[in-house]
């Protein structure tokens, strides 16, 4: 594929990816491109006497099928419109009010309790007297200052994104290309000098179609500002192409699954509460609920890299935790709009790769700024956003050429100056202790936040896939080996992942669908995540050695799939992938029990550039 011709166009900055990182650094850097009698401040260097050609390239469909509901403080947001009203601006968008932290305790007795948490549970029980009496649960008295969002926004990434593509798009100095797949960092050397579009017209292993192909253009700029999260393909490309700084990593992670719900007329909470869980359904996984305007709520779970299960069904859990009495109180009786998933990059500021290169930039998630103390990503996305716009136009000012050595002089110190970096800091270590369960895991976040960062619980780190346990040892004592290796062998001939049947052997009860709330797996996908993939696309989704799944026993990436894309094989063979399924969380990436044999930070699952994907911006 290397020696086929490609057409080439020139810009001056392009952009992956369209989210709160690259809608910052757009916002920031278009008000500083005209004068005040309406010229150019910066003349194109491709386009002479016009004002900069800016192209930004989204994979999905549309730039508002975002996939998460969110409470942020929103400092660095508002700051960015200080004559603004944003609960006024942003559709659905509420000022945060009412906060609770509610530990859910397991009414049901199927999940998995280590002694830590038999303690916790003892305590919170023990000690109800002196907190908010709930159905099966105890609500906090006193919520931690770092993880209060008081004076904040609740509101859908979704509506957001898409306020701000429009503000840009009228602007007429920005080019905004959803469903626009960019595969690949195009390279002379070590330096960045454009991007490559995903070939069209291919079949699902990349093969040209002769009557269809059309090649990926290559669009060649000076610079290539990288914000496609934490598992796009040029982000990815570029970790693998210059590694990751010494003493940085990317073991930790989390699936967040979400949904949009219409709230039953019976419900009495007030747009802007939120709640936040823990302990239940399973004691890693961590839930929420954001009340919206007009009697609508997001909520969902989060699934960590630290839950060491291969069951890591998203999706039934959501389920559980959606029935636990705290929460369905609350819920029964509404109805699900919309649906969807992503995977989180939780290592925070440990897992930021190269800022910079000759001709490229990363800002946003996959640049390491989610603060994994407060828990909160969106609003430090967009401000490395700013800074990078601010660094920008010192070098369009100067007429300096995006080195290395002037991105790091420009953006890269104002970011290390900046508070961003200087609370990411203080965040650094505050998961270190889930690494040894949720006990240790809960004293080291409360440590780190009590004592500003000076005190945590240490733990070594490894990649997930070192993580995850066997079948038996995740099972034993709950289901019998006869049993367990009955019910595998019947899930393998039906072609069906291990999760439903398993938990149900593990006395988890079988989910009552409704139709309205609890419904399949695949009902979800269609009503809810409204899941569409245009054709003549390659499979983004493959495995590097499939020998190797061959002989996987866990096959965790099957029961991650937030789509259930990837399914069981015929025995014996590879999972089977189904692309027009696939809703690209990345789950699949950070959830396969194998590692590589010639590098075993990677896993054996590949994840590239995809079209299609969620086609509802109201998450």
């Amino acid at each position: 594929m290397s020696a086929i011709e490609r057409m080439k166009m020139e810009a001056d900055i392009v952009c992956v990816g369209f989210g709160p990182a690259t809608a910052g650094f757009l916002t920031t850097l278009t008000r500083a491109l005209l004068k005040e009698d309406g010229t150019p401040a910066f003349e194109s260097k491709v386009m002479p006497g016009m004002p900069l050609q800016i192209m930004c390239y989204e994979r999905a469909d549309d730039i508002g099928f975002g996939v998460s509901g969110v409470v942020t403080k929103a400092t660095f947001i508002k700051a960015s419109f200080p004559d603004k009203d944003l609960t006024k601006e942003i559709p659905n968008a509420v000022a945060a009010g009412d906060e609770k932290v509610a530990y859910l305790f397991d009414y049901l007795g199927a999940s998995q309790r280590d002694p830590g948490t038999m303690f916790v549970d003892a305590v919170f029980k023990g000690g109800r007297f002196f907190m908010g009496k709930c159905p099966e649960a105890a609500e906090l008295p006193w919520i931690p200052p770092f993880l209060r969002k008081e004076g904040g926004i609740v509101m859908s990434i979704g509506s957001f994104v898409s306020w701000i593509g429009a503000e840009l798009m009228s602007s007429g100095l920005v080019q905004i290309w959803p469903g626009t797949p960019v595969s690949e960092p195009v390279f002379e050397g070590d330096k960045v000098v454009g991007v490559r579009l995903a070939d069209q017209g291919v079949d699902l292993q990349g093969n040209p179609d002769p009557a269809n192909f059309m090649p990926g253009m290559d669009i060649h700029a000076p610079l290539v500002v990288v914000g496609d999260g934490p598992v796009g393909a040029v982000g990815r490309t570029l970790d693998d192409h210059f590694g990751l700084p010494e003493g940085n990593h990317q073991h930790d992670w989390a699936v967040g699954m979400k949904a949009v719900i219409e709230l039953p007329e019976s419900c009495t909470l007030k747009p802007g509460t939120v709640i936040h869980t823990l302990g239940y359904p399973e004691q890693e996984i961590f839930g929420f609920m954001y009340v919206y305007p007009d009697r609508t709520a997001s909520l969902g779970i989060f699934v960590p890299s630290w839950f060491d299960s291969p069951v890591r069904t998203t999706y039934t859990y959501l389920q559980h935790w959606m029935q636990h009495p705290y929460i369905w109180r609350h819920i029964e009786g509404g109805r699900l709009r919309s649906w969807g998933a992503k995977s989180l990059q939780e290592s925070g500021v440990r897992g930021e790769p190269y800022l910079t290169g000759d001709g490229y930039v990363r800002i946003g998630e996959g640049s390491g700024t989610t603060n994994v103390l407060t828990n909160s990503g969106v609003d430090e996305a967009w401000h490395s956003g700013v800074l990078l716009a601010e660094g920008v136009i010192d070098l369009l000012q100067r007429d300096e050429p995006f080195t290395k050595a002037n991105l790091d002089a420009t953006y890269v110190k104002r970011r290390r100056e900046d508070k961003l970096n200087a609370d990411l800091q203080k965040a650094k270590r505050a998961r270190d202790g889930f690494q040894d369960g949720f006990f240790k895991g809960m004293m080291g976040t409360g440590m780190t936040g009590m004592t500003n960062g000076a005190m945590n619980v240490s733990s070594q780190s490894r990649p997930p896939s070192q993580r995850i346990k066997t079948l038996l040892e995740t099972f034993a004592g709950r289901i019998s080996e006869q049993d367990l290796a009955a019910a595998v062998a019947q899930c393998a001939k039906d072609k069906q992942p291990l999760h439903d049947t398993l938990m149900v052997l593990a006395g988890w009860p079988e989910i009552k669908m409704d139709g309205e709330l609890l419904m399949s797996h695949q009902d979800v996908l269609f009503k809810g995540g409204k899941v569409q993939a245009a054709g003549g696309f390659a499979n983004h989704v493959t495995f590097a050695h499939p020998e190797i799944c061959r002989t996987c026993k866990e096959r965790t990436c099957i029961e991650i799939c937030s789509a259930q894309a990837i399914m069981p094989g015929e025995e014996g063979e590879p999972p089977e992938f189904d692309r027009e399924k696939c809703i690209h969380c990345g789950a699949c990436v950070w959830s396969c029990s194998k590692a590589l044999p010639e590098d075993p930070e990677k896993t054996n699952v590949l994840f590239g550039a995809g079209s299609g994907g969620l086609h509802s911006n109201e998450n």
